[in-house]
């Protein structure tokens, strides 16, 4: 679904997975330092919009989610996964509740099959599941943002910011008025600054919760059954995961960023040395210059010095080992 905002003078379309909303408007660290200062916005009007609603919508998230919402206060924003039995995810759900409607927003095209899910686990329970990304579309207003929220807007409000589900007739008409825009590489920028993993970026068909520091922010500890508890439940208690997630500070001296897949390896064995990881998402920041995230093997020592390819990087611990 192509943003209106990609009309706007110096935007320039993103690729891949974000297709559809602005990788820039001509200016990437300018939009950078404005998020970082508290203002403009970001489209997210490629994001899927998801709705549950009926008298039982918290109680039965509860049983599927990884997220202890069964008691979720209204508009207090959370997040949660869905995973496999065997405890790899599959989702990643950012969550609110304004008193009568779940409303969460997902990776772009994820909704179909999240919604099939879900459909699926209804039962006997009172709840309706509803696609809403034609209506409405996410945007994010950055941390110390004092732009106005429309009433009736529901409304995410975490330490990095508050995320809208505005109408999407009205996105164009509200970007005007509390721009500027900055684009989803400005956005992406900080996300691997802060450390915060992303669904089909920092994870692959076999990631675990635990893998991408996502105990407690996304996973409750102690909460009732929900598919794939037994591996989170047993690695938490038992053992470590197999891999960790990383943050690189890359050589600025490089012209090209290492992109995702990118071979993670021991500096000392050079390129041709055993693979340790990969580079799940890259980005330059205004401040940091080159930085990346990675998913490493669990054994890799915290104070190693890296290569990203032909890149050296120099870590980072986010995930202990």
């Amino acid at each position: 679904m192509k943003s209106p905002l990609l009309s706007l003078p110096g935007a320039v379309p993103a690729e891949g997975r974000d297709e559809g909303v602005g990788a820039h408007y001509g200016d990437l660290f300018r939009e950078q330092r404005a998020l970082a200062d508290g203002r403009g916005l970001v489209d997210l009007s490629h994001r899927g919009v998801v709705t549950v609603t009926g008298d039982d919508r918290l109680a039965w998230l509860h049983l599927l989610l990884t997220q202890h919402v069964s008691d979720l206060a209204p508009n207090q924003a959370t997040e949660a996964l869905i995973l496999s039995a065997n405890g790899h995810i599959e989702h990643a759900l950012y969550l609110v509740d304004d008193g009568t409607t779940v409303w969460a927003h997902v990776e772009p095209e994820t909704q179909g099959e999240l919604i099939a899910y879900l459909e699926s686990m209804k039962f006997f329970y009172r709840v309706e599941v509803a696609d809403r990304t034609e209506d409405f579309a996410v945007v994010h207003l950055p941390a110390g943002s004092i732009a106005e929220v429309p009433d009736g807007v529901a409304v995410r409000e975490t330490p990095h910011g508050r995320d809208l589900f505005l109408p999407r007739a009205d996105l164009e008409t509200y970007a005007a008025a509390n721009g500027p825009a900055a684009g989803i590489l400005a956005y992406e920028a900080l996300r691997i600054e802060s450390h915060r993993p992303r669904l089909g970026f920092e994870t692959d068909h076999r990631t675990i919760p635990h893998e991408l520091g996502w105990i407690g922010s996304a996973v409750h500890l102690q909460k009732g059954c929900y598919r794939g508890q037994e591996t989170v439940a047993r690695v938490h208690n038992l053992g470590k995961p197999p891999r960790r997630l990383v943050f690189l500070h890359l050589d600025g001296s490089e012209v090209f960023l290492p992109g995702h897949g990118t071979p993670v390896r021991l500096a000392a064995d050079g390129e041709e040395g055993r693979q340790l990881g990969f580079i799940t998402t890259s980005a330059r920041h205004h401040e940091l210059g080159p930085i990346a995230l990675a998913l490493v093997k669990r054994n890799v020592a915290v104070d190693a010095e890296l290569m990203a390819g032909d890149t050296a990087a120099a870590q980072e611990t986010v995930v202990e080992p």
